[in-house]
């Protein structure tokens, strides 16, 4: 069974999806590889407290690692890099590269960089760390300047406007 709400952020409206009390996607408004609609399910905010607690803490800069269940639905392949993300720290970044190198195929590059894109749950499984070979910041679903604010904001270059 799918539940859903829609919060306010930082970064204009989040959809948060959840998935038998797991949670099982948080989209930003006008998000590359957007779900529909209609599979989202219910709404019903009272399921989403301990989300909405930790999302509010991260944006006041007080909270660096999350504690919730998830349920994250996708290939192998993509859980299994989606899974290294979650092992990034806040405030570093690691390149598509690295992550391909770290599943043992160096030549997977690409194919992280497309599984990073599809990751469901933004914010939380920290696809906004990974960054281009050169530094350079490169694809996010949600758009190249919430990419940055994110990563400026975890690195204390800037602060997040309250919610």
């Amino acid at each position: 069974m799918r539940t859903n709400t829609i919060i306010d952020s930082p970064y204009g409206p989040l959809t948060l999806v959840a998935q038998d009390g797991a949670l099982a996607g948080i989209y930003m408004d006008r998000q590359r590889h957007l779900p529909p609609q209609e599979s989202f399910g219910e709404p019903d905010p009272a399921a989403f407290g301990p989300v909405i607690d930790q999302l509010t803490r991260y944006f006041a800069g007080e909270l660096r690692h999350f504690d919730l269940p998830m349920s994250l639905q996708g290939t192998d392949f993509q859980r299994s890099v989606w899974e290294l993300l979650l092992e990034i720290p806040y405030g570093e970044t690691a390149t598509y590269g690295e992550l391909a190198q770290r599943l043992g195929n160096p030549s997977a590059a690409r194919a992280v960089g497309l599984a990073n894109g599809k990751n469901p749950i933004s914010i939380i499984v920290p696809c906004h760390r990974v960054i281009g070979s050169t530094g350079n910041l490169t694809g996010y679903g949600g758009g190249l300047a919430k990419k940055r604010q994110l990563l400026d904001f975890e690195r204390g270059r800037d602060q997040l406007t309250a919610w």
